[in-house]
């Protein structure tokens, strides 16, 4: 749901980089923040890179959260970069530098980190093994890392719509097709352990939503997850994916989801490890 592209290694972005999309990360993030970031925790005067910032999204929680602790926040577009320094000097946070690079080619000098940070980067890369390998390199010896991933086929709903259920897996295939995986959530420990990090932990979070939690409908289920589906809508139509009746109507039934006779589940997947 996020990107940090590399330039032989890694796919487009296939949400795009329109100010909706900016939006909608921005969305995303301050409604997942209690579910993803209540547990990570850094101490004054370490130093944490985070990978794939985009616009600063999630940057900007990092930094509330821990104002004593310095992170530098690097992403391979610069044009995120520009809105992510933007975000974060327009809410005051001084403890952020950022810097264009490439995740296959980190410009660090080993054993400069004590921590480093992923949320929603795994899943746009064709080589993710290989992109945490790179990662150990920059970690200080027993440094951390806490990697943050969505999971399309965890999506569970209802009323049950089969054309909504395609609509879904139109994105999953979008993503397969540009070389990342929108499933990843599901292979975290795997993808660590043959990476060869240690003391791998991975805990799911759920977001449930219905009738009786209308802002968390309102900001996850609309503005989150379907506005996500939303963005493969020309490709899906142009490759003959779907036919546009077939694809309005899946859209249709997904926001029947979030109406007083409907429900949503979503699964994110939270890794920690050391090197």
């Amino acid at each position: 749901m996020n990107a940090a592209r590399a330039h032989n290694s890694t796919p487009d972005y296939i949400h795009g980089y329109s100010e909706g999309e900016s939006n909608r990360l921005t969305d995303q993030a301050n409604t997942l923040a209690e579910y993803l970031h209540h547990d990570t925790v850094y101490a004054q005067g370490e130093h944490v890179l985070e990978i794939g910032c985009g616009v600063g999204a999630q940057t900007v929680i990092l930094a509330r959260n821990h104002p004593q602790t310095c992170f530098t926040s690097i992403d391979i577009s610069f044009p995120s970069l520009i809105l992510a320094r933007e975000r974060i000097h327009s809410c005051g946070c001084t403890n952020v530098s950022f810097q264009q690079a490439d995740i296959f080619n980190l410009p660090f000098s080993t054993e400069t980190f004590d921590h480093v940070f992923l949320c929603f980067v795994l899943e746009h890369l064709r080589d993710p093994v290989l992109a945490l390998q790179h990662i150990q390199r920059i970690l200080k010896k027993s440094g951390s890392m806490t990697v943050i991933e969505g999971d399309h086929g965890s999506a569970i709903f209802h009323p049950f719509s089969s054309k909504a259920q395609q609509t879904i897996q139109c994105l999953v295939n979008r993503q397969a097709q540009s070389g990342g995986n929108a499933l990843i959530g599901r292979a975290l420990y795997p993808l660590l352990q043959q990476a060869q990090y240690k003391n791998i932990n991975v805990s799911p979070r759920q977001i449930y939503t219905d009738a009786s939690c209308p802002d968390l409908v309102d900001s996850f289920t609309k503005k989150t997850f379907i506005a996500m589906v939303e963005t493969v809508k020309p490709q899906v139509l142009a490759n003959q994916e779907m036919d546009p009746y077939e694809w309005q109507q899946g859209i249709e039934d997904l926001y029947r989801t979030t109406t007083l006779s409907g429900s949503f589940a979503y699964t994110f997947f939270k890794a920690t490890a050391l090197k």
